[in-house]
């Protein structure tokens, strides 16, 4: 009885500390992460001024540790600390955050070598460490980052030749070694990059030729070879770059058709030949076979009377090496096998954690999003000015490339941060090329729609808002790697129409003068009109999260929308997430409780409150409807105005703030009509 008893049971015990031994696996697995973040967290921020939020007791994956996310796993999955003043260098220890995808460090102060131990990184995509201090040499080992698409490394003090290994980085699109002190010639393996779009080698002290193979790359965009030492012949087919092929202040090169350069000569011909075989090799490094120049007789040509020894000899290697090659298939294949059990084992484990503790369930699936930039052909690594949904009246929409709106912003520099909505999108202030400003808004992608039908749809509806009174779109950029939207609109100089409100006595000069508030009003009156009006290039369009905080005032005090449409962009749980926010300062129509949806009535609510709102110079306004139906002004306006108003204009606008704050919604007013009773004429319900 015992022994069958035993049987019983011992599936379920085996089955039981099987999963025990694997959901340990799993805690030990987090832990090790943390432990390596705090590693990372020591050599890079070695004062403990800047990562303050990275603390032992954290949990990373829960939004505690800045600048840190994860994937649906739970893993480390995206380190983005770029301009946050790190001085430090970077930690072997990150090669343990296996699951990472994108490690941005640049803008920052870091010095110190490139640890070898990244290439072990091999979910890598990104790698930005441009504008650093890092010395020594790239690594070789990298080639081991077959995912990555993206390698900056620029503006560092990095020396040594250019690898010939990154060669091997099929999936690499963007390359960028500017203004470093690297030696060496350009290798011709980086002519087997494929996907290669932008190769930036500018500002080095490289020499050698150009490799033809790199011309012969048919998705080259823009290569930049300026300030170096190259000389030879540039192969024709750069031609076809125009003025993204960048070759000046190189004294040795010639080219025929090429502005600035000499026509070659037979002798510069021939010194552009044989290609460079690598950047570090030097002639007499060469195998024989390319050494056209040696001498058979010595012992080591094939043609030699100690030919049959050296036969003998490579024959032992051979046989040697096949064994050799032997054995460690089989211990590859044995590794894999196992490790191909023991991801399948985890994967189940962990979602069995996520599924039976639903509080600490806090990892979202990974958005359809991800591949939006490509197959869509969005690709920010181009500098194309490609509008969408633009019209013949209408200025185009461009898309921006990343670069562009990383320098815009100093790399989104906390110095530019104009205004943060929780966790899922910030505003930063930029500065484009040409000197002219800009607002950046970065939205996470796990905020955005994960439909990508709808997230393009929503796109396009931004892009056919054109009026003087809401906030101008001037592009847009995503950036599949980073999981990042940036919508990029013109700038308001005077910021939010919330700023001129519930001002204290030391904020005077803030006070808004009662013409521009009248202005004001009437700029919301039309622009909401416009949102709300069918016209042929625009379908009628509801806000749904009106406030004085999405009213913008430009530099000329005239109020610009900002915010309309972007709830076809956004997950329905960002867009809830932003209506308590509404309903708890007072914009949400009182309906919206009982049916649950937006109308153009439920607008003209928000606009009612932000004009009481004008009034009064307050941000709460729930208890001046009785002052306003009763008709007692002088308790209503603002007392900072000190008389200096107009109390016809007052008097109209208090009672159009209450017909559009009824509760009643068919007892409000279209925003048609509102504008009709602003501009003069008779208000008609």
């Amino acid at each position: 009885m015992a022994l069958i008893m035993f049987q019983i049971h011992c599936p379920f015990f085996f089955f039981f500390f099987f999963s025990l031994f694997f959901l340990s696996f799993v805690v030990q697995g987090n832990d090790d992460e943390l432990r390596a973040l705090m590693e990372l967290k020591s050599s890079l921020d070695p004062e403990g001024r800047r990562l303050s939020s990275w603390v032992l007791d954290g949990e990373p994956c829960r939004g505690q540790f800045e600048g840190v996310a994860c994937d649906a796993a739970g893993k480390v999955a995206n380190i983005s600390l770029q301009g946050k003043g790190l001085s430090g260098s970077i930690s072997p220890a990150v090669e343990r955050l296996r699951g990472l995808t994108g490690l941005y460090l640049h803008f920052n102060n870091i010095s110190g070598e490139i640890p070898r131990a990244i290439a072990n990184l091999t979910a890598l995509t990104d790698l930005y460490l441009n504008v650093n201090n890092l010395s020594g040499g790239i690594p070789e080992e990298c080639e081991a980052m077959v995912g990555l698409q993206v390698l900056q490394l620029s503006n560092n003090k990095l020396t040594g030749g250019i690898p010939p290994q990154l060669g091997l980085l099929k999936s690499l699109n963007l390359l960028t070694l500017q203004s470093n002190s690297l030696s060496g010639a350009i290798p011709a393996t980086l002519g087997d990059l494929t996907e290669l779009k932008w190769l930036d080698l500018s500002f080095n002290h490289i020499f050698g030729s150009v490799p033809v193979k790199l011309s012969q790359l048919s998705q080259l965009t823009f290569l930049d070879v300026q300030n170096n030492l190259l000389s030879g012949s540039v192969p024709t087919e750069l031609k076809k770059l125009g003025p993204n092929f960048k070759y000046g202040n190189n004294t040795g090169l010639c080219g025929s058709g090429f502005s600035g350069l000499m026509v070659c000569s037979s002798s510069d011909l021939n010194a552009s030949r044989p290609e460079p075989f690598s950047a570090s090799l030097t002639p007499q490094d060469l195998p024989q076979s390319v050494n056209i120049t040696s001498d058979c007789s010595t012992s080591h040509c094939f043609g030699s009377s100690n030919s049959p020894n050296l036969v003998i000899v490579i024959a032992a290697t051979i046989a040697t090496f096949g064994v050799l090659v032997c054995a460690l298939m089989a211990a590859f294949w044995l590794r894999n096998h196992r490790k191909q059990n023991l991801v399948s084992a985890l994967h189940k484990a962990s979602n069995s954690l996520l599924v039976t503790d639903p509080t600490k369930c806090s990892y979202r699936t990974a958005s359809p999003l991800i591949s939006l930039e490509y197959s869509s052909h969005w690709d920010p690594l181009t500098d194309e000015r490609t509008s969408i949904g633009s019209s013949q009246e209408a200025p185009q929409i461009y898309r921006f490339n990343l670069e562009e709106i990383e320098c815009a912003t100093q790399y989104f520099s906390e110095a530019n941060l104009i205004g943060k909505k929780s966790s899922f999108a910030a505003t930063y202030k930029g500065r484009l090329r040409d000197g002219t400003e800009i607002a950046v808004k970065r939205i996470n992608k796990t905020s955005c729609k994960s439909e990508e039908a709808e997230f393009l749809m929503g796109l396009k509806a931004l892009t056919l808002l054109r009026h003087e009174n809401l906030i101008g779109l001037r592009g847009f950029c995503y950036s599949r790697a980073r999981g990042e939207c940036f919508l990029i609109y013109d700038f308001a100089a005077n910021g939010s129409l919330s700023e001129y409100l519930d001002i204290k006595c030391h904020e005077i000069h803030n006070v808004l003068d009662w013409p521009i508030r009248v202005s004001i009003v009437k700029g919301i009156a039309k622009g909401m009109e416009y949102l709300h009006s069918n016209q042929p290039n625009k379908p009628s369009l509801l806000h749904q999260n009106l406030s004085s905080t999405r009213v913008l005032i430009d530099c000329h005090f005239n109020p610009q929308i900002s915010g309309a449409g972007l709830h076809k962009l956004l997950a329905e749980d960002v867009i809830f997430s932003c209506l308590k926010t509404s309903a708890a300062m007072g914009y949400l129509a009182p309906e919206y409780a009982v049916v649950g949806r937006f109308s153009e009535k439920s607008d003209v609510y928000a606009f009612g409150v932000i004009v009481f709102q004008l009034l009064t110079g307050k941000t709460r306004t729930c208890h001046l409807r009785p002052d306003a139906e009763s008709g007692k002004l002088e308790d209503l306006i603002d007392e900072s105005l000190q008389g200096n108003y107009s109390k016809p204009e007052a008097a109209k606008l208090a009672g159009i703030a209450l017909l559009c704050t009824s509760e009643v919604p068919n007892q409000r007013p279209t925003m048609e009509a509102v504008v009709q009773e602003l501009e003069g004429s008779r208000c008609r319900n």
